[in-house]
């Protein structure tokens, strides 16, 4: 049988093409679930929907009222729903003395409100569905554990939203519900391109990573697969699909400086 044959799943940051939320909601498709995407954009999410033969919802996560219209509507479509995963993030990369009052505030929005709105509706409906229970999941990121420079503001707000499913986790673990925080590094997928277009960027992770390759959106997708299954008598832990990154760290940018000036000089040595 398929991991998640029956699982009735809502995956909401899938409204850019292939992008991560994408990559999860083919994933648990395949695996047997009925997927109702979900996010900003109506022509890329009806176009995701029809190929998975499930449904799609607007929803700006940082809108409370969105998010609870989400999963009404999630449950009133599928019957219920056993699993929900948040695949939204901004990857701002600013210094402290640069990020704007604006910016913050959007990316606090984004990033902790957000996730708020989204936990607390989809508790409300697997605490009143029978039966009670299902499984949550916000992705973060590597950099809360290995942290990279000039992200302070992205790094403590995905921080937040982890302390949020652990929480999660203690409080609702009695009526089934199971929360996790699933965390890729610097990913490579079609959203990445530009920086993997960067002569010398990539040398400066790979060597961080021991089992010797950057982590995939495919990775991403597998491990909340699992985590969503009844397989995983997992709750309140953070995954790290990234193959052993925390175990090294990220490098600082006094590496990747010295990385992609190494590059640029050669090429312009072989040109």
């Amino acid at each position: 049988m398929a991991l998640l044959e029956g699982k009735k799943a809502v995956i909401l940051g899938a409204a850019s093409k292939d992008n991560m939320g994408q990559v999860t909601a083919r994933k648990f498709a395949a695996e047997g679930a009925e997927v109702m995407v979900a996010g900003r954009n109506e022509d890329v999410l009806k176009e995701l929907a029809e190929e998975l033969g499930g449904h799609y919802v607007i929803c700006d996560i940082t809108k409370r009222a969105d998010n609870q219209a989400m999963a009404k509507e999630a449950a009133e479509k599928m019957g219920r729903v056993d699993a929900a995963v948040n695949c939204t993030g901004w990857g701002l990369l600013k210094s402290m003395e640069e990020i704007t009052e604006e910016e913050l505030d959007q990316i606090v929005d984004l990033q902790f409100k957000g996730v708020h709105h989204f936990l607390q509706a989809f508790i409300e409906q697997m605490m009143a569905q029978d039966p009670q229970g299902g499984s949550l999941i916000s992705l973060s990121s590597a950099t809360t554990k290995a942290h990279i420079n000039n992200h302070a503001a992205y790094i403590g707000t995905k921080t937040g939203s982890e302390a949020l499913i652990r929480c999660v986790a203690n409080d609702y673990g009695q009526y089934g519900i199971k929360a996790n925080t699933v965390s890729p590094a610097f990913t490579s997928s079609p959203m990445t391109e530009g920086a993997f277009a960067t002569p010398g960027l990539v040398d400066a992770f790979l060597p961080r990573y021991p089992m010797g390759r950057l982590n995939t959106s495919e990775d991403v997708a597998n491990a909340c697969a699992w985590l969503c299954s009844d397989e995983a008598y997992v709750t309140g832990e953070n995954i790290q699909p990234n193959g052993g990154l925390r175990i090294r760290g990220n490098p600082q940018a006094f590496d990747i400086e010295r990385t992609v000036g190494a590059a640029m000089a050669k090429m312009q040595q072989e040109s």
